[in-house]
């Protein structure tokens, strides 16, 4: 399990040098996209491995997990980025850490509540750690519901990590250098 993890986490880091070399400069809703609809084909390999159709095709289980867990992190990475890059575009100034952090508990409860949910759903089909009867059918529904994240991509602004989102009367207005000499005040020590 630890050379799992850890191929994984240096999957993870091979993930953040594919957005920051090749993927920055593409629009958020490309990106997000397409990495999503590799995120579902990521999820079927789960499927692949729990219906043994690795050992159909010749791959034993180690080096498939590995190579699984490898792909798996390296796209979420890359759809994690950019949500992390395009909340910080979001962010008007003056409030910036608050806005942020408001982003960040909103992705933190998503993913609590999606796995609260996988949860209800493994014990609704009777999956067990004793019985997997009906994990293939649970993994193929979480597949579904992957893809199904698919439709709301073009809720994503259309631009990259350079343009302005945040509209410029949300922005506080810039003083003149006049304005800024009133306000020195001058204390005796």
């Amino acid at each position: 399990m630890g050379i799992i993890y850890a191929v994984g986490a240096l999957a993870s880091m091979f993930g953040v040098l594919i957005y920051h070399k090749k993927l920055k400069g593409y629009s958020f809703r490309n990106i997000l996209f397409f990495a999503q609809l590799l995120y579902v084909f990521s999820g079927m390999l789960d499927l692949v491995f729990i219906k043994r159709w690795n050992l159909t095709l010749g791959i034993p289980d180690s080096l498939f997990v590995i190579t699984e867990e490898s792909f798996t992190k390296m796209i979420s990475k890359i759809r994690w980025i950019p949500m992390v890059v395009l909340s910080t575009r979001l962010c008007p100034l003056g409030i910036e850490g608050t806005f942020f952090a408001f982003l960040m508990c909103i992705d933190s409860f998503g993913q609590l509540a999606s796995k609260w949910g996988g949860g209800f759903v493994l014990h609704a089909f009777g999956v067990t750690r004793h019985d997997f009867g009906n994990l293939w059918l649970v993994i193929l529904i979480r597949n579904i519901l992957r893809l199904v994240t698919v439709c709301f991509v073009f809720l994503v602004p259309d631009s990259d990590h350079l343009d302005d989102l945040v509209p410029s009367d949300v922005l506080p207005k810039k003083q003149s250098e006049d304005d800024d000499d009133d306000d020195i005040k001058l204390l005796l020590l």
